[in-house]
């Protein structure tokens, strides 16, 4: 229980960046909430914005504790804290902050102005370049992950703080990339076919399992900067195999719930497809084959 309450970290560049970037998402919030409800109120009730919102703040909350709590302290200590860390940051706080849909409240703060949107602040709109290449955002940010795990980067970045600055922003901004390409956030939408997005995520999974085989199965030790005191009670390969347990295990209830969203939208559109044919079946003008009227010759 004592390492719950020891070892926080008041890291000032991470509690001001932080502070300004959940301010600016709230200021930004209500602006953009303002101007929905002033221009389309049926459109993106205040229920569901309130409900991305918290979505968001928690995602930057959670980032907070997995770089200024003992996470964050243990992670120089342990592998397999460090991996875990590096779950948290790079897969399932993006998948918050994306679901969160930040981009209107950001706007609002970027833009200053409350000026009315063309057609209301729901309007779908297509994704710009890298994200609308889902197979090339996706393969890059498995490859900025599993960069990272190379030793010639994850031994310098346990103690220099500038170079683990940069892995920490780039496992967010990968995240962020490759959860935008399997889900929609308002006001963007995929228009790829959600099976597509599934072969995708299906992917990232094949990847990680490997790579977490690696670790778990490896016989020899490839972070040997984490040799030190705090390994009496298990040594460094028992650590980097648990490291690899907790990739790869951590990876399948977060794909899981990825996946079942994408089989739940692949459904819906299956089933509005079949009412729309139906529809059309039923209101186009059926052909008989013989005349209406006989033929008197």
């Amino acid at each position: 229980m004592e390492a719950a309450f020891e070892h926080w970290s008041a890291s000032w560049p991470v509690l001001v960046g932080y502070v300004v970037v959940a301010a600016c998402h709230l200021v930004g919030f209500r602006r953009s909430q303002a101007v929905a409800q002033a221009v389309t109120p049926e459109v993106g009730t205040s229920k569901e914005r309130r409900r991305e919102a918290i979505l968001f703040q928690l995602g930057l909350l959670l980032v907070l504790v997995s770089l200024v709590s003992p996470v964050g302290y243990y992670s120089t200590v342990y592998i397999w804290v460090r991996m875990m860390q590096a779950l948290l940051i790079a897969v399932v706080a993006p998948g918050v902050l994306v679901v969160g849909a930040p981009w209107e409240p950001f706007r609002a703060v970027l833009t200053r102005r409350h000026s009315q949107p063309p057609s209301g602040t729901d309007t779908v709109r297509r994704t710009p370049w890298l994200m609308s290449r889902p197979a090339l955002a996706v393969t890059t940010a498995n490859v900025v992950w599993l960069v990272w795990q190379v030793p010639a980067l994850f031994d310098p970045a346990r103690s220099n703080a500038g170079l683990a600055w940069i892995e920490h922003l780039s496992y967010l901004a990968a995240g962020t990339v490759f959860w935008l390409q399997l889900i929609s956030s308002r006001p963007f939408s995929q228009a790829t076919p959600p099976l597509r997005r599934l072969k995708l995520l299906i992917g990232t999974v094949g990847a990680s399992t490997v790579f977490g085989m690696m670790f778990v199965f490896g016989s020899s030790v490839l972070y040997p900067a984490y040799a030190n005191s705090a390994h009496h009670l298990m040594t460094v390969l028992d650590d980097q195999q648990l490291a690899g347990a907790v990739w790869w295990m951590g990876m399948l209830p977060v794909m899981s719930v990825g996946a079942v969203a994408l089989m739940m939208q692949w459904l819906r559109d299956e089933e509005s497809a079949e009412l729309s044919a139906g529809l059309d079946r039923l209101l186009t003008p059926r052909r008989h084959g013989w005349p209406s009227r006989p033929i008197i010759r």
